[in-house]
């Protein structure tokens, strides 16, 4: 058996049903703790984004923070991950994919929480967070092992997986698919902007995502409105038809081959986790820089980013493959996206897509540079961070010119790594959560009641 063979093994049984189920099961436990605090709170934590105060310690402000978060969870797998999950397990894969992101903006809220609570200051001054630091600051250092295998884990993925070759790779061939533009051409101008921006640290990449991030989920989703607007006496079949195939199944149709319910509840759930990051830890270690002294409001302001990422963004892109009809032709992944924007926005709508492709990647570089980065502060110290950017520089250059599965495969295996010592955290640091939960809860009200006695 080749090595290849071997490594896809591994990545099956690690991204397995009981990882799958240990990352859903732990956001329906924090749901049931928090008594739903994605639903009761959401409209508090969607007016925080804008009105957060930021006077607390910290690097960056709060809508910052979450959108260096958003810059490495909104990527190719709101596009590419959600055809690709359609593909495989029909329409019905997305109401799965709402569930997943349902229950994970309780994981998502508890680990920025747990992020600021638990922060340190490194010896450049720089605010450093995430769960290596909760595992061995939160369950105590005997559990250190824990945070090495996630910090670890960190560096390698943001080497080799989610940080590098799919987004480099994603932005060489779409250009040149799309706009005729030779690799090492875009190859060169990739590295020489990576490079102007994590040189900088966090708050060169918070600034930009700030002006990206915003920018490209409007263009995309207002092209994704256009093609519902075009089909839009299609939507009421189309959101039934997601609704009955998550529980029967969907039948064989056109170039579809047909899934089972098993089928719809495994790719909706596994690319919903794969979009969003909940429960995967990464999203943690930006929220841990934001200016706020309250872990409970910081939380709220990441639980957002699920809700933004999967239930707005993914929804439209399976909303357009499913009203289009692309979702039971041939096409799979980026290409089925391709024809539903090509359906509706002749000749325009693939550039449109393009675009969108190349800035999801782009920033989904940055946000992963900055993770990385943080966990081989971690592992190494301070003066690793240099190093660290200029491996991470010249593996974005050599990105665009290999595509072997075997680092794909090795980064997928560590990438489902880093999940586990974190959802051990998260259940284990339950009880802070509930009562750091309750002691901000606490202080809002009393704040509201303050205000309304001054008024009168």
């Amino acid at each position: 058996m080749d090595f290849v063979k071997i490594l896809d093994q591994v990545d099956s049984f690690v991204w397995g049903p009981p990882l799958l189920m240990l990352l859903v099961g732990t956001g329906i436990w924090l749901t049931f703790r928090l008594q739903l605090i994605q639903l009761v709170r959401l409209p508090m934590a969607l007016k925080l984004i804008f009105k957060a105060k930021n006077d607390g310690t910290g690097d960056v402000s709060s809508i910052g923070a979450l959108c260096t978060a958003l810059a490495a969870t909104v990527g190719t797998g709101n596009i590419v991950g959600v055809a690709t999950a359609v593909g495989a397990g029909g329409p019905g894969a997305i109401f799965w994919m709402w569930m997943a992101a349902f229950f994970g903006m309780a994981t998502k809220y508890a680990e920025g929480l747990l992020a600021v609570k638990y922060r340190t200051i490194d010896k450049n001054g720089q605010v450093s967070g995430g769960p290596m630091y909760y595992i061995e600051r939160g369950l105590g250092r005997k559990y250190r092992p824990l945070a090495i295998m996630f910090a670890a884990s960190g560096v390698l993925v943001a080497f080799f997986g989610i940080g590098t070759f799919p987004q480099v790779n994603a932005i060489v061939d779409t250009c040149k698919l799309s706009l005729g533009i030779p690799t090492y051409i875009t190859a060169a101008v990739i590295t020489v902007l990576v490079a102007m921006v994590t040189i900088g640290g966090l708050k060169s990449i918070a600034r930009v995502s700030t002006k990206i991030v915003p920018l490209m989920a409007v263009l995309y989703l207002l092209s994704c409105f256009y093609i519902l607007v075009i089909f839009a006496d299609q939507i009421p079949a189309a959101v039934e038809l997601i609704i009955s195939s998550a529980f029967t199944g969907t039948a064989a149709t056109g170039g579809f081959l047909g899934a089972t319910i098993m089928l719809a509840i495994r790719n909706g759930v596994a690319r919903g986790v794969f979009s969003n990051e909940s429960g995967l830890g990464s999203a943690p270690i930006a929220a841990a820089a934001a200016k706020t002294k309250w872990p409970a409001e910081q939380g709220l302001i990441s639980m957002t980013g699920t809700f933004i990422d999967t239930i707005i963004i993914c929804t439209m892109t399976g909303l357009s493959l499913v009203v289009t009809g692309v979702w039971s032709g041939e096409a799979k992944g980026a290409a089925m996206t391709n024809e539903a924007f090509l359906a509706a926005i002749p000749g325009f709508g693939p550039i449109v897509l393009t675009v969108g492709l190349v800035l999801f990647a782009f920033t989904t570089i940055l946000g992963w540079n900055y993770y990385g980065e943080r966990c081989c502060e971690y592992l190494f110290g301070v003066k690793s961070i240099k190093a660290y950017r200029l491996i991470f520089i010249g593996l974005v250059a050599a990105g665009a010119f290999l595509k072997l599965e075997a680092i794909w495969l090795l980064a997928d295996i560590v990438n489902g790594l880093m999940a586990l010592p974190n959802l051990i955290a998260l259940l284990g640091l339950t009880g802070v959560i509930v009562s750091e939960t309750k002691l901000y809860l606490d202080h809002v009200k009393s704040q509201e009641t303050k205000n309304r006695s001054e008024v009168v």
